[in-house]
């Protein structure tokens, strides 16, 4: 996923995640949109894990992302978040984590349509 990033312009700052999801810290340049972004990540990553691993089926991503602008001032929080993430999930389940990010965030959703 580094290595995508970087092919076309993105600064990784932090990648990470557990069996259900990733976390990326991304600085995108201003040419690239974030849609664009996880497009390319998602595409070249499935791909490379298509080839590279032996998974039970196709493995693809979901539909869906959820993306966050960071403050500079918080990037040491983020990058401690992203790579303690195995212990984290140990205690919180990602879907009780990220609907509490929505709602911190006051981002406005219908369930229905978070998870597919």
């Amino acid at each position: 996923m580094g290595g995508v990033a970087r092919e076309n312009g993105m600064h990784p700052i932090a990648i990470g995640g557990v069996s259900d999801h990733a976390h990326l810290l991304l600085s995108l340049p201003t040419t690239l949109s974030v849609a664009k972004g996880i497009q390319l990540i998602k595409g070249a990553s499935s791909v490379w894990i298509n080839a590279t691993l032996p998974v039970a089926g196709k493995f693809a991503w979901q539909a869906g992302y959820g993306a966050f602008s960071v403050s500079v001032s918080q990037l040491p929080v983020i990058v401690a978040y992203i790579e303690n993430q195995e212990a984290h999930h140990q205690v919180r389940r990602f879907q009780d984590e990220y609907v509490s990010m929505l709602q911190k965030h006051a981002v406005d959703y219908d369930e229905r349509y978070v998870w597919d």
